[in-house]
């Protein structure tokens, strides 16, 4: 099924427009500043949150440039956090091509983030909404503390399942929430509705994250990332925390504190990855990935009304929780 086609359908001439302005924002006269923005616009992704926005904008109202600056604000914000990011994790590479900081280096990058981060800033005040600035600068502050909480993590040699969910809470989810929330602010939704929007949103980001997570035990040259990289970088994910809190194995225990140490090597986290299948983690986390989707499946029943924006919307569910890469 071609999810992505029945995504757009509905807002096919917003997404066209909001392409226009994202690209203007990111195009810039002088030489290097210039060259850094053609990079990162030249590895635009499907686009997926100002999608969202875009879509439950048009469920409870009329897209107007309110929203689409909304909607270039919270992208710019998004694209600025990965440049940051990458210089952090010390990535050589971000949706297959080389990371900005490999390309140039980690002053420009940094520098580069935060000229886009002020880009950001500046559409997001031409919406002339208080309560959407107020949303935007908020995820920024999250998106933050959940990379500050998942540095912390690593040295914390429990392996919390609700841990777990405050960093993809604060680091992915909250994006999604961001951009169904504000979406319905952008075209005056009373305050309950933005609420559940962004519960929406939250389950949205949830599955992402899992699905994602998940990919990791896997080894596939379609994901772009190596089997086990999550747990090279310190990271543990559901399918192991659920493994490690369901079983007794001292070994496996101390193998998962060595990847919190980062002190472990390849051998080791294969090792790892083969227990977190056997002890039915992926399974586990595929049954929260689905209770997250009911959930999320029960506000688009009672709350969509336009039957294009409805399927829109449960096709994006779909795609979430099903692509595979």
């Amino acid at each position: 099924m071609d999810y992505l086609s029945i995504i757009k359908q509905p807002i096919s001439t917003e997404i066209a427009d909001f392409i226009e302005i994202f690209n203007q924002s990111l195009t810039h006269k002088d030489g290097m500043l210039g060259q850094v923005l053609e990079h990162i616009r030249q590895r635009a992704g499907k686009r997926m949150r100002p999608i969202l926005m875009l879509l439950i904008a048009k469920s409870f109202g009329k897209i107007s440039p309110v929203t689409q600056h909304a909607a270039v604000g919270l992208e710019l914000l998004h694209t600025a956090s990965l440049v940051h990011d990458d210089v952090v994790d010390e990535s050589s590479e971000r949706r297959g091509q080389a990371s900005v900081n490999a390309t140039y280096n980690n002053k420009v990058a940094v520098l580069v983030g935060d000229f886009i981060l002020s880009t950001a800033l500046l559409n997001v005040a031409k919406t002339g909404d208080h309560r959407i600035v107020e949303n935007l600068a908020e995820l920024g502050r999250t998106l933050s503390n959940g990379e500050i909480l998942q540095l912390t993590n690593i040295q914390n040699q429990n392996f919390s399942e609700e841990v777990y969910y405050q960093v993809i809470n604060q680091k992915t989810a909250a994006l999604f929430e961001a951009c169904a929330g504000i979406g319905a602010l952008s075209v005056g939704a009373d305050e309950e509705l933005v609420e559940e929007a962004k519960r929406f949103g939250q389950n949205l980001g949830i599955i992402f994250q899992i699905r994602d997570d998940i990919f990791d035990y896997f080894d596939s040259s379609e994901i772009g990332k190596p089997t086990g990289n999550d747990m090279a970088e310190g990271k543990l994910t559901l399918p192991v925390i659920y493994a490690l809190n369901n079983s007794s194995f001292d070994s496996m225990h101390n193998l998962a504190r060595k990847v919190k140490e980062g002190n472990v090597n390849p051998d080791e986290i294969a090792v790892l990855v083969e227990f977190a299948k056997q002890q039915g983690g992926i399974e586990y986390a595929e049954k929260r990935m689905w209770e997250f989707h009911a959930e999320a499946v029960g506000f688009i029943e009672k709350r969509v009304e336009d039957p294009a924006v409805r399927e829109a919307l449960h096709a994006y569910l779909d795609y979430v929780i099903k692509r595979n890469k």
